[in-house]
């Protein structure tokens, strides 16, 4: 009889560790958020987060990674880089960490590359911009970006300033690592391409006044305004431009201004100005599978909207190929360690994101998944929506 009780005690435990690793009663993994949710580009740290959860709870419906669950830990670096090495620091000490998902911004990132390799962390990018990110001179790279690369984005910003039919342009950038990213691929596509920059002007995070930026501009033979900033700053530069009634001055801007409600940062209607901006994704630009799915998921979790006014949809849609481009080389690499994730990024094939389908994402040398050709032009409507050049 007790021999029977035993038995039967053996195949009960049996069954119920069997039942366990079927749903993923493992310590959860954990996928780090390290964004500025506080700050200038609250809205670009929102659409990334966002992006992260869409993902993750469709992995976790289909059973994880590996049998074990994702759960998301999201810390805010506030647009500070000293917050920011903190925030890594943080993540480091963490049990079943397989990677941090970076914010908006350049600098930040730039100022964690460093401890981001001396702990082997591996990083994933979906919006900051600056080259050196990707390029950091770290072999192993412990970087891999789905998002705009700035020595690509300035190729598609000058050739767009070359489709309006302007010669010359203004430089208006950043005073940070972002800005200095953008004058050097500025410079050199506008010199290969037979575009003169008139002037370059700088601006710092929180400036209030540009007046003085805006009138040599005036007086200058600039025929357009190259822009390189985040909304705050981007909305000094125009509301000056409508003082010194230049408002019809063509502005091409990086996507630093998509990073959230530019509209409404305005003091003028967005109608009294001709501003496009670079993108990498729109809903009604990508017409793929996987899109309608991030799509229909966005709108059961977080409620039916205009789809022009998702806001850090890029953002968004970056994160969410991300998380699901590292499940796919977790199962891959049959392992979450670090060394292996890498090696199996660099060797995914045929992975369907919502951005585009990715042939070969990455490989040893490369480490951005997006290029020139990825990327396109939108412009603010009436509204202040973004909508794709052709549209209204």
């Amino acid at each position: 009889m007790r021999s029977k009780l035993l038995i039967s005690a053996f195949f009960c435990l049996s069954s119920l560790l069997i039942s366990c690793r079927a749903f993923g009663s493992a310590e959860p993994l954990v996928i780090g958020i390290d964004a500025d949710l506080s700050a200038v580009a609250v809205e670009g740290g929102l659409a990334i987060t966002r992006g992260v959860e869409l993902a993750v709870d469709e992995i976790n419906a289909a059973g994880g990674i590996l049998g074990r669950k994702i759960k998301i830990v999201t810390k805010d670096h506030r647009g500070n880089p000293s917050r920011g090495v903190f925030n890594i620091q943080q993540f480091a000490e963490m049990p079943n960490l397989l990677a941090v998902v970076s914010g908006v911004h350049t600098p930040v990132v730039l100022a964690e590359i460093d401890i981001l390799h001396s702990k082997n962390l591996l990083m994933l990018v979906p919006w900051a911009a600056g080259t050196p990110i990707v390029d950091n001179g770290y072999e192993p790279n412990n970087v891999f970006r789905v998002s705009v690369r700035d020595a690509e984005a300035a190729i598609v910003l000058i050739d767009h300033a070359k489709q309006k039919g302007l010669s010359k342009v203004a430089l208006v950038l950043e005073r940070t690592g972002w800005g200095r990213s953008n004058l050097e691929s500025l410079n050199q596509a506008a010199s290969e391409n037979g575009v003169t920059i008139t002037s370059v002007h700088w601006i710092n995070w929180q400036q209030k006044d540009f007046s003085e930026d805006i009138a040599a501009i005036k007086a200058s033979d600039a025929e357009g305004i190259i822009l390189v900033t985040n909304v705050p700053e981007g909305a000094v530069v125009v509301d000056e431009m409508a003082k010194q009634n230049v408002a019809s001055l063509p502005v091409i801007s990086h996507w630093g201004i998509a990073s959230g409600q530019f509209f409404s940062a305005l003091a003028n209607p967005m109608g009294d100005y001709d501003i496009s901006v670079l993108q990498t994704f729109h809903f009604s630009h990508q017409k793929n599978s996987k899109a309608k799915k991030l799509l229909d998921a966005y709108y059961d979790k977080f409620g039916l909207v205009d789809i022009h006014a998702i806001d850090g949809v890029t953002g968004l849609a970056h994160a969410y190929d991300l998380i699901h481009l590292i499940a796919a080389a977790a199962d891959k690499a049959d392992s979450i360690e670090t060394d292996k994730l890498r090696h199996a990024l660099e060797s995914l094939e045929n992975i369907e994101g919502a951005v585009k389908n990715y042939d070969v994402p990455f490989t040893a040398d490369r480490h951005d998944a997006l290029w020139s050709k990825d990327y396109f032009m939108t412009k603010y409507n009436e509204k202040g929506q973004l909508v794709t050049v052709g549209q209204k």
